[in-house]
């Protein structure tokens, strides 16, 4: 049975606990609703990740309600980004800009004020995977200039921007569902340990650059787990006689790979399968952490948007 389809078949509650605390019959009808259309869609496209993915994602926006909090009032597009100006329920109006490359974020901002200069307000994430989803918000600071005109608009951002810290955020692991002070704990967590790993993969020396995120995790997942890898692509020299193997989450792991591999501040976290959670949990969180400046450098030219609505 696929993986997925495991998952479902044991963990039922897993979009049902999302519903549980919201008040009003009619919310949890057309929660339910959206609920047994996601369950028949997993049905239909069986083990198909890379299609499973984005509708679980869909569903835990329309689930919580986020999906609902900004009204569209006008859309510009161009190539692989779109900048939204959007109302919330209070009124207040605000930019938001996509990039298709990127999907699992959107950056948040003031409205330009009349010479175009606006402020980066937030980072804003959420991705999924067959164990649930990550969802946060991260402060950042920075500064673009976004000028609206009747058929289309300018963007640039000519400094990079700045994270600060992950100020709210929700975890849905399995059936369990994570919110406040503790969900951000964890999310705080999983950040510092990401960030880490990111740091010592791009000192590695000859990396290839450029990479699409499947191809990222294709290049990566057999240096960071060879244990969990396919034969072919492991490295030639992972294994080697007389070394020390070590079970953690069901794996057998190979401490002395992670000493020759991974410097000291990585290898507890390696070896006790920890780094391996935050992979499947969060892959798209460590490729948009890897590819930051490569982002900021997407973000540094001047965008020609059209409008089109």
């Amino acid at each position: 049975m696929p993986q997925v389809m495991i998952y479902l078949c044991q963990s039922p509650r897993l979009v049902l606990s999302s519903v549980i605390d919201r008040k009003g019959e009619m919310k949890k009808r057309k929660k339910c609703s959206s609920i047994f259309l996601l369950c028949f869609l997993f049905l239909i496209v069986g083990s198909c990740k890379s299609a499973l993915l984005p509708l679980l994602e869909a569903t835990g926006r329309g689930l919580d309600g986020s999906a609902r909090q900004d009204k569209k009032v006008a859309i510009y597009r161009a190539g692989d980004f779109e900048v939204r100006e959007v109302r919330n329920k209070a009124g207040a109006h605000s930019v938001i800009i996509f990039l298709k490359q990127y999907p699992s974020i959107k950056l948040r901002g003031t409205l330009p004020d009349e010479n175009g200069d606006f402020f980066f307000t937030s980072l804003d994430y959420l991705a999924g995977s067959s164990h649930g989803w990550n969802e946060y918000r991260m402060d950042l600071i920075g500064a673009g200039r976004l000028g609206f005109f009747d058929s289309y608009a300018v963007l640039s951002v000519p400094e990079a921007l700045d994270p600060i810290q992950i100020s709210s955020g929700r975890i849905q692991r399995f059936d369990t569902r994570i919110t406040g002070p503790d969900a951000v704990a964890r999310l705080r967590d999983r950040h510092e340990r990401i960030s880490v790993l990111v740091e010592w993969m791009k000192q590695r020396e000859n990396n290839p650059t450029g990479l699409g995120r499947k191809e990222f995790e294709k290049y990566w997942k057999p240096l960071l787990f060879p244990e969990i890898s396919k034969r072919k692509m492991r490295p030639e020299d992972w294994k080697q006689e007389g070394d020390e193997w070590h079970w953690a989450d069901e794996i057998r792991w190979n401490k002395s790979y992670t000493g020759r591999a991974f410097p000291e501040i990585l290898r507890a976290v390696r070896d006790s399968g920890t780094m391996l959670r935050d992979w499947e949990e969060a892959l798209p969180w460590v490729y948009v952490e890897y590819q930051w400046g490569a982002i900021m450098e997407l973000l540094s030219n001047e965008i020609t948007l059209l409008k089109k609505k």
